[in-house]
């Protein structure tokens, strides 16, 4: 019989390579590569797959590969369903990169970044999480229907997910609470005298849009308000503004506004000053994010804030930890209301 590691009769001996200890071990090629070479960031029970998958193929790593392998880390994917070139300039996104880039400055693994809108970009992300090249995946702000939901669920590398998809439950992920910051900000517009809020909503195929607005119904609901004056917008200061003033044509005697995000609030704030509405003595408004826009509109939004580059820190730091072989918990970071001039307290003079 011939031994399995030759390609033939008479013929020299196949040499193993790291991506076949890599498979045997169950593992990535970088975590069998970071193994062999005792870097940070593997878990016991990996480092002892890698060697004993080692041991069984007869697998030495030469002088050249060594030093390459200990030369650079592995890597991870942050994948987003989006291909706008505004994304990049949208703060809540930009702050939540810089927060997945401090988590992973701290370890080995570098950062690739994908667009993953069209087919095409799916099937790219497919292919590099099937070669096991990345050690793992964050994925950002799942709609109902996002084909990322597929993906996630196809491949065994381990994924993180940035808040919570709108249908099933993920195993790992990190979100805020977007219902209690929702329920926080409704309750101050109640106690600041307003008794006919409307709100602007985010789109309902994504889950923080529609938690804020349950977080909405419930406080109005504890008010004995109805909830049903609403307007679903797209997040942005445009749609917020036109969302707005259909609020204004169905509702004119409205006094007070939560708006799902501090984009829409601003455009919120546009509209009602196009229709003489002063804020907040004739309507209060209130956002969420605490954005930079939300200090620089006038007056200043009062909002919930949520710690954005803290979403960003909590994925990458859960998904170093998976890797490493932890069995880490999902995680739901605090809100906090912050009071300014558009809903600033107390009963405001209504005309």
């Amino acid at each position: 019989m011939l031994d399995p590691m030759t390609t033939g009769p008479g013929r020299a001996p196949k040499v193993p390579t790291l991506e076949e200890v890599a498979r045997r071990a169950g593992v990535s090629r970088s975590v069998a590569s970071r193994a062999m070479n005792n870097a940070r960031n593997v878990s016991p029970a990996k480092r002892e797959a890698v060697a004993r998958a080692a041991s069984e193929l007869g697998y030495v790593p030469n002088a050249t590969a060594r030093a390459l392998a200990t030369s650079t880390g592995g890597s991870v994917v942050l994948a987003i369903s989006n291909d706008d070139p505004a994304l990049f300039g949208d703060p809540f996104f930009s702050q939540v990169l810089v927060g997945v880039a401090a988590a992973l400055d701290r370890s080995e693994l570098d950062l690739t970044l994908m667009l993953a809108s069209s087919e095409r970009g799916q099937a790219r992300l497919e292919r590099l999480l099937r070669s096991r090249r990345s050690d793992g995946v964050m994925l950002m702000a799942l709609r109902g229907d996002d084909p990322l939901n597929r993906v996630a669920s196809a491949t065994e590398l381990p994924v993180v997910i940035g808040g919570r998809p709108l249908h099933g439950e993920a195993r790992w992920y990190v979100d805020v609470d977007n219902r209690g910051g929702a329920r926080s900000a409704t309750e101050h517009l109640l106690g600041s005298g307003c008794r006919r809020i409307v709100t602007i909503a985010g789109p309902t195929d994504l889950q923080a849009a529609v938690a804020r607005y349950q977080g909405f119904a419930d406080a109005m609901a504890v008010g004995g308000q109805p909830a049903d004056r609403v307007e679903h917008a797209d997040f942005s200061f445009e749609d917020g503004a036109r969302a707005m003033a259909r609020l204004l044509d169905a509702h004119p005697d409205l006094d007070g506004v939560f708006a799902a995000s501090d984009n829409m609030a601003a455009g919120a704030l546009r509209a009602l000053k196009e229709a003489g509405r002063r804020v907040p003595e004739d309507v209060a408004v209130v956002g969420f994010d605490d954005l930079e826009i939300a200090r620089r509109t006038e007056p200043a939004l009062t909002t919930v804030s949520q710690p954005i580059r803290g979403l960003g820190q909590e994925m990458a730091t859960m998904l170093v930890r998976l890797i490493d072989g932890e069995s880490p918990t999902p995680v739901i970071l605090p809100t906090r209301l912050v009071v300014r001039g558009s809903a600033p307290g107390g009963a405001p003079g209504r005309g």
